[in-house]
């Protein structure tokens, strides 16, 4: 197990309420836990992973800043945490991202595009969330999921529920919600 070096908690007000946050650096990557004061027994949890083109940019090729948006108003209103996966481009790097946005712009879909950079579909690890959850103390939580991957993923972590991030898709991103439903499994 990496060394995992944890921040103080802060407080940080935002448009969906009043949140607690704390970073976790694990090497060079930093993640974020932003959670409510009062945390229920059985919290509500979304582990976000990062997409700068859509959570801070407002790109709507994918479905990312929104369901950033819509865990952030959950969770403000049913008490939890988000968790903040610093794993941009599903661990391929902004650079890369951004080749692959270009390979998608020539026709290829986001899991082609990954595969044409000599990348899997998806190369994410999840071990930081378990570890996060276990700093807070987290055994059972609600999941705001629709990635079979992450519910997989939490093994000393039980999931009593699985809630789902529907997203309208729109014309830019229909057939990267299609992709990610028939080809990674996603549960849309």
């Amino acid at each position: 197990m990496k060394r995992i070096e944890i921040s103080e908690v802060a407080t940080l007000p935002t448009r969906y309420g009043t949140f607690k946050i704390q970073a976790f650096r694990e090497g060079c990557k930093e993640h974020l836990a932003l959670f409510t004061e009062a945390m229920p027994k059985v919290p509500v949890v979304r582990v976000h992973s990062e997409c700068l083109t859509g959570d801070a940019l407002g790109s709507i090729k994918c479905d990312c800043g929104e369901q950033l948006h819509a865990a952030m108003e959950i969770i403000a209103r049913e008490g939890g945490m988000l968790i903040y996966h610093r794993q941009e481009g599903r661990n391929i790097g902004l650079l890369n991202k951004v080749n692959a946005y270009a390979l998608q712009d020539r026709g290829y879909d986001t899991v082609e595009a990954n595969h044409q950079l000599g990348f899997a579909a998806d190369e994410r690890t999840y071990e930081i969330v378990e570890t996060i959850l276990e700093h807070f103390g987290v055994r059972k939580l609600k999941l705001l999921t629709n990635n079979p991957k992450k519910i997989e993923s939490l093994k000393s972590i039980e999931i009593v529920e699985r809630i789902p991030l529907k997203i309208v898709p729109n014309p830019h991103n229909e057939g990267y919600l299609r992709v990610k439903k028939e080809q990674m499994g996603h549960l849309l």
